[in-house]
């Protein structure tokens, strides 16, 4: 299988950025530490350092937000099932997570909420002061916009809260995948299946406590999930989003490594990396479509990201009235001004595939590919 040009699918970070883990409680990063042999490399031991005095200051933080709110929080009822955004990473799900946010009755689990979810409720508005010069302006795999009250993944708080997620394999990409099985949750044993439930409706409600909207969440391995989720909010609605595959690979290549070396505490050699994106890819859509038969036509839609960018009003159109979210002409107004803000952004440019790994993704991604209406390509192409 051909090796990944380092240097053309990395971009470097721009700024620098606080490790995920600064936002763990004591018990998620003693955990993620013994499930890895504490096999930190020498010199990124003084950044695993930091991070085990910053969980400890978390899990204090955790207690005093229990005295003070005395629980109330986690037993919020939500008034609305949520609208899951499901895709594999790299397929739009952002830009779709930001266009559906700006509907005022939707709401979105924010950056600071994911990267502080033992203690948000009670330390939000200290931290949004104190921490705003931490966050980079950009993402570093992607230059999108960040800040602290931008949507977020929920996986990541799931990861920090210490329940089971695969997102923990980024702390040490050169051991052996940590909570793979968390991608699927049928492969967890019952007893951490019901506690990734739990805790997972525990942060929905937290939250949402003091703010009944609609949730949009918007986190790729809840593509494997939906049999669960509908098992948790029958009446959740799902939007699925492709975008062509010879494009995704590339990019979610560029992911992953920007994320090892952003967040990990190992450096990371990237062995076995190609083979794990090829095969992720695979399985999510197979389990998607083995749920497909439970989800009614009024809680499914399905699109593209081309066709989002190129006519983004008839694919939000098309998700409203498909998904009953709404009168759509409330929106329509708010959706073409954050349209219009970002009609300079650019992607990331990648270099051409090469005709050995742009084969193998034919080879192994092709049914996949042609199922999903793109063509199959035969020749190198440069990517956008």
């Amino acid at each position: 299988m051909a090796k990944a040009d380092k240097k053309s699918l990395i971009n470097p970070p721009r700024e620098w950025t606080p490790r995920i883990w600064q936002g763990c409680n004591a018990y998620a990063w003693w955990r993620l530490l013994l499930k890895n042999r504490f096999a930190i490399s020498l010199k990124l031991l003084p950044i695993a350092i930091v991070i085990t005095h910053t969980t400890l200051m978390n899990t204090l933080l955790g207690f005093l937000k229990n005295f003070l709110t005395r629980g109330k929080p986690a037993k919020t009822p939500l008034e609305h099932d949520p609208v899951f955004i499901l895709g594999h990473w790299r397929t739009g799900t952002t830009l779709l997570h930001e266009l559906l946010i700006l509907d005022p009755a939707h709401k979105s689990a924010t950056t600071l909420q994911c990267m502080t979810p033992n203690h948000t409720i009670v330390s939000a508005p200290i931290f949004k002061r104190l921490l705003n010069c931490l966050v980079p302006s950009r993402r570093p795999m992607d230059n999108m916009a960040s800040n602290w009250d931008l949507p977020q993944e929920d996986e990541f708080a799931l990861a920090l809260l210490g329940l089971p997620s695969p997102y923990l394999s980024i702390a040490f990409p050169n051991n052996a995948p940590t909570d793979d099985e968390a991608f699927e949750l049928d492969k967890l044993s019952p007893k951490s299946r019901n506690r990734w439930k739990l805790g997972f409706l525990r942060f929905l409600r937290e939250i949402s406590w003091g703010d009944p909207r609609r949730l949009v969440l918007k986190s790729p391995p809840h593509t494997f999930r939906v049999k669960h989720l509908l098992k948790l909010f029958p009446r959740a609605r799902f939007v699925h989003i492709l975008r062509d595959p010879y494009v995704v690979f590339p990019s979610t290549m560029n992911l992953w490594k920007t994320l090892q070396l952003t967040h990990g505490v190992q450096v990371p050699r990237f062995i076995g990396l190609e083979e794990r994106v090829f095969d992720t890819f695979v399985r999510m859509h197979k389990v998607l479509d083995e749920a497909r038969p439970l989800l009614n036509p009024d809680r499914f839609v399905e699109i593209k990201y081309e066709e989002l960018v190129a006519e983004p009003m008839v694919q939000l159109e098309k998700i409203y009235s498909q998904l009953q979210l709404g009168d759509f002409e409330k929106v329509r107004n708010c959706l073409q001004m954050y349209l219009d803000s970002h009609i300079n952004y650019q992607t990331n440019h990648y270099k051409p595939l090469g005709k050995s790994l742009e084969a193998d993704i034919t080879r192994l991604w092709g049914d996949r590919i042609t199922k999903q209406g793109y063509p199959l390509r035969e020749s190198p192409h440069s990517l956008d």
